[in-house]
């Protein structure tokens, strides 16, 4: 008997030598949590937990506690109209806007082309933080969405919005009994940022990288989605050779839904009465749903001061 270790978690690691920086992430029992509020069709169900992981990887690196990472993808006119996820204080959440008949028309396998046609890629980084130096706490980039699959959309977007060379590769799988297993992989080429040095992507040759990115390109999916597997000993399998390896702590991830019924009273407590009144059904009851948990909560009109 097996016994699952490394998940629903976030490991970081540095390559000082490469300037490399890289995360890895596991999310079993959080991503079956989060897919079971929806019981989304297969394809939607994997799309969505490649977005989990992808917000995980990114929203791991945040500096601050409660930064948030938000990822969209989003198109008019495709099968999916929008993809949301997001990662804040170690908590995922997301869910997928479709056309179910027309997901049905393209089988069981469609690329991501065919679920979204044209669209775009948005990612917010919220550092959650007053502006140092200069700098900012938020920040957004929106690319033309491109690549083969979600993890090669966001090395399109690092490399169109912030012009930093990315690795990113996602798996997905399904045990036996139907339970759902994503990870996935981020690697970054940094600048070196020393004064009077030349930054690095102002080069057109990348040897450190590309030496990375070769090693990256023999990790396997079945080995991002074993879960008898540490985390570590990926690290320690593609780059057992340099000279050092900075690896951090693990990170525990979890479902996070920030749904709340008293925030939602104080929203619509700001309304005008007789606009509360036109929210109410029958019955005198405002129902709001939360996308993300797929849950309605039911609010009395009369239990507002008019």
């Amino acid at each position: 008997m097996t016994t699952s270790i490394d998940l629903d978690q976030a490991i970081g690691f540095n390559i000082p030598a490469r300037h490399v920086r890289g995360r890895l992430v596991r999310l079993g029992p959080v991503l079956n949590d989060v897919l079971a509020a929806h019981a989304y069709p297969p394809p939607i169900e994997r799309l969505l937990a490649q977005a989990l992981v992808m917000a995980a990887l990114l929203g791991s690196t945040l500096k601050h506690v409660d930064g948030q990472l938000t990822m969209q993808a989003q198109t008019e006119n495709g099968v999916v109209k929008l993809l949301v996820a997001d990662y804040q204080g170690g908590a995922v959440r997301g869910y997928v806007q479709f056309d179910a008949d027309r997901l049905a028309e393209l089988g069981t396998d469609p690329t991501l082309f065919g679920l979204f046609g044209k669209g775009y890629l948005a990612i917010t980084f919220d550092q959650s933080a007053p502006a140092e130096n200069g700098g900012v706490s938020r920040y957004q980039g929106i690319v033309p969405l491109e690549g083969t699959s979600l993890g090669k959309a966001a090395e399109h977007y690092f490399s169109q919005s912030e012009q930093i060379p990315s690795f990113v590769q996602i798996a997905t799988r399904h045990d036996a009994d139907g339970r759902c297993m994503a990870a996935g992989v981020l690697l970054q080429h940094m600048p070196e940022g020393e004064v009077g040095r030349e930054r690095l992507h102002v080069r057109h040759d990348h040897p450190e990288w590309e030496h990375v990115q070769a090693l990256a390109a023999t990790l396997k999916d079945d080995e991002l989605t074993d879960d008898t597997l540490p985390l570590s000993d990926i690290i320690w399998r593609l780059f057992h050779e340099e000279d050092e390896v900075r690896v951090t702590d693990p990170a525990m991830i979890a479902k996070g839904c920030r749904c709340n019924i008293d925030h939602i009273r104080d929203v619509i407590s700001r309304f005008p009465a007789d606009e509360r009144a036109d929210m109410a059904d029958e019955a005198g009851q405002i129902k709001v749903d939360c996308a993300f948990c797929s849950r309605v909560f039911p609010i009395a009109l009369v239990s507002f001061d008019n």
